[in-house]
């Protein structure tokens, strides 16, 4: 992971999402996925299990466009491509 940064629990709302996956204050376990919104049980498990804290190299996302291009993996795309190749050939 590269810069990581504590984001404050008080700071989640409703339909927040970030730029790469929030883990728990300790750094290992994922609290939510990249591009995934904050739910109301999010909010809840925040409160109920008094969590200060969260980590993250990312960033909050605050436009719908930016959303659509974090999401595209070129990459994945290109390996399809060259699967669809191969089975062409044969």
């Amino acid at each position: 992971m590269g810069m990581e940064r504590k984001i404050p629990s008080s700071e989640f709302e409703l339909n927040q999402m970030y730029s790469e996956p929030v883990f728990f204050e300790d750094g290992k376990n994922m609290f939510l996925s990249a591009g995934k919104t904050v739910k109301q049980y999010h909010l809840k498990a925040i409160k109920d299990w008094n969590i200060q804290y969260f980590l993250t190299s990312g960033h909050l996302i605050t436009d719908a466009i930016e959303v659509e291009l974090e999401s595209l993996n070129p990459a994945e795309e290109v390996e399809e491509l060259e699967e669809l190749e191969e089975l062409e050939e044969i």
